[in-house]
C-alpha cells in the first residue's frame, strides 16, 4: 500500500500529523505538499493526488483542507476517483467497506489531530467488502462516464 496525501494551507498542521502517523505505522507514503502556510489554491493539490490515486501510482489518497468540502469536491470530479469526506470512524469504515473510497477528505478545522488519526487508521485498515456492495460501486463507475 502507498498512500499520497496533500493539503492546502488551512489544513497544513493535520496533514503533518497524518504523516507522522503514517509514518510511525510504516506505511509507504508519498507528502505533496504544500510545505508552508502560504495560501495555495486547494484544487491543484486534490488534482495531483487524484490523478495519482487514479493512475496506480497510489493505492490511496488523503486531502486535507479547512473543512474537507472544497477538497472532495475537486476529487470526485476526477475519473477513478471516490472520495469521502469523514468527520468520524464510522464514517470512513463505511466509505472504504460499502463504497470502496478511495481518497479520504479531512477537514482540519472541524476534527482534530486525535480524531483525524483515528479516522485515518480507520480508513487504512478497512477492506472494500465487495459483495452487493460491487454493483453500486461499478454504477458508480458507469455514471462517470455518463456526465
Amino acid at each position: 500500500m502507498k498512500v499520497i496525501l496533500a493539503s492546502d494551507h488551512a489544513g497544513l498542521e493535520l496533514r503533518q500529523e497524518l504523516v507522522a502517523a503514517l509514518t510511525a505505522r510504516g506505511v509507504a507514503h508519498e507528502d505533496v505538499g504544500p510545505v508552508t502556510r502560504d495560501s495555495v489554491d486547494y484544487p491543484d493539490f486534490a488534482a495531483r493526488v487524484s490523478r495519482a490515486v487514479a493512475s496506480g501510482e497510489a493505492t490511496l489518497g488523503v486531502l486535507v483542507c479547512g473543512t474537507g468540502i472544497g477538497m472532495s469536491i475537486v476529487a470526485n470530479k476526477h475519473k477513478g476517483i471516490r472520495a469521502a469526506l469523514c468527520t468520524t470512524e464510522f464514517e470512513a469504515r463505511m466509505a472504504r467497506a460499502h463504497n470502496d473510497a478511495n481518497v479520504l477528505c479531512l477537514g482540519q478545522r472541524v476534527v482534530g489531530a486525535g480524531v483525524g488519526r483515528a479516522i485515518l487508521e480507520a480508513f487504512l485498515s478497512t477492506a472494500f467488502e465487495g459483495g452487493r456492495h460491487e454493483r453500486r460501486v461499478q454504477m458508480i463507475r458507469e455514471a462517470e462516464s455518463q456526465g
